[in-house]
């Protein structure tokens, strides 16, 4: 009888999430059914949105139940199968993941050709996280050749790959929001024109003296003062993709924005998005930005824990402000 390690929710937060609130859990693998298979995972994401999941609040997904499995994304491999189309050894994706082994529905498990990319990759730049930089710089808030384009939280997964895909579609000039040597970092190696660092700084002064024409898109994963102070330098039809806002996570203080009539001054567009309701462009996606990883017009950063009992420490590093963490956070269980 094969068994494997899991984690579950322990208890819900009560403000910031603490160790205390994972339990690794071993457990009993069952036997795959009819049109079932077994994966081995080998690589794990770790995202800011599973700390919504550990409140029990109404949201886009549902809450984790306490004492039952954690979600997330995953890369693994298929070490049996009763399923069709489906063989061992086979690498795959999924969305049952921070555990050792996943016994799935092939309804919920994807094909991977790794294409000469690392697996790892279908969690970053080829996973959800560059799937949403790549919606909301193309259709969520499309930028348009010659913008000035503005990324809160600029150094994390979605963040970094944002600010690369708006050069690539033609805006004229990238600024970013970061936290110690990431301002650096966006500049030096991702490209950025400009960034700042939002701790100890007032976001409005900066866009004033980073962006004195004002902004034609900013794609915001943070909300909060850097989001009111990009609403106070938006240019005449302007765009906004509205993907995070990580700095009303983890048990933190609401932040009422007070100017948003600018959006109504600028004719602007503010529109929120959630990756799993464009499944239908993943291929188009996957297409051109696997073009750009090949090519070297895009580069990326990962923050790479080891062993499944990482996962804590991965998530509340990420969750962090200003933690060293930066770009995908990525637990790897083997090789």
């Amino acid at each position: 009888m094969q068994t494997a390690r899991q984690w579950q929710l322990a208890r819900r937060p009560q403000g910031a999430a603490t160790a205390e609130d994972f339990a690794l859990v071993e457990v009993t693998v069952p036997r795959p059914g009819p049109g079932q298979v077994v994966v081995r995972n080998t690589r794990l994401s770790v995202d800011p949105y599973m700390r919504g999941r550990m409140d029990d609040k109404p949201s886009y997904i549902a809450p984790f139940e306490l004492h039952s499995p954690l979600e997330g994304a995953a890369v693994g491999v298929v070490t049996e199968s009763r399923a069709d189309g489906f063989k061992p050894g086979q690498v795959v994706e999924h969305f049952a993941g921070l555990r050792e082994v996943s016994v799935l529905d092939a309804a919920a498990v994807s094909p991977v050709s790794l294409d000469g990319h690392e697996p790892e990759t279908f969690l970053g730049p080829l996973g959800t996280t560059g799937f949403t930089a790549w919606l909301g710089t193309t259709e969520i808030a499309p930028v348009r050749e010659g913008d000035t384009v503005f990324v809160t939280g600029a150094a994390g997964a979605v963040g970094g790959l944002a600010g690369q895909i708006a050069r690539l579609r033609g805006a004229a000039r990238v600024i970013g929001s970061a936290s110690g040597a990431k301002v650096e970092y966006l500049v030096d190696e991702l490209g950025y024109d400009a960034a700042f660092d939002y701790r100890g700084t007032d976001p409005a002064e900066e866009l004033s003296r980073l962006a004195p024409d004002g902004l034609d898109m900013v794609f915001d994963n943070v909300g909060g003062p850097q989001l009111e102070a990009a609403l106070g330098r938006l240019r005449l039809g302007a765009r906004i993709a509205l993907c995070g806002m990580a700095s009303q996570y983890d048990g933190r203080e609401p932040y009422g924005i007070t100017n948003l009539f600018e959006l109504t001054k600028q004719r602007a567009t503010a529109r929120g998005f959630i990756v799993s309701d464009h499944y239908d462009q993943l291929a188009q996606f996957r297409e051109e930005v696997g073009g750009w990883l090949h090519d070297g017009r895009l580069s990326y950063r990962e923050s790479v824990f080891e062993g499944i009992e990482s996962v804590p420490e991965a998530f509340l590093g990420m969750l962090r402000s200003g933690a060293p963490t930066s770009g995908k956070v990525i637990v790897r269980l083997e090789g």
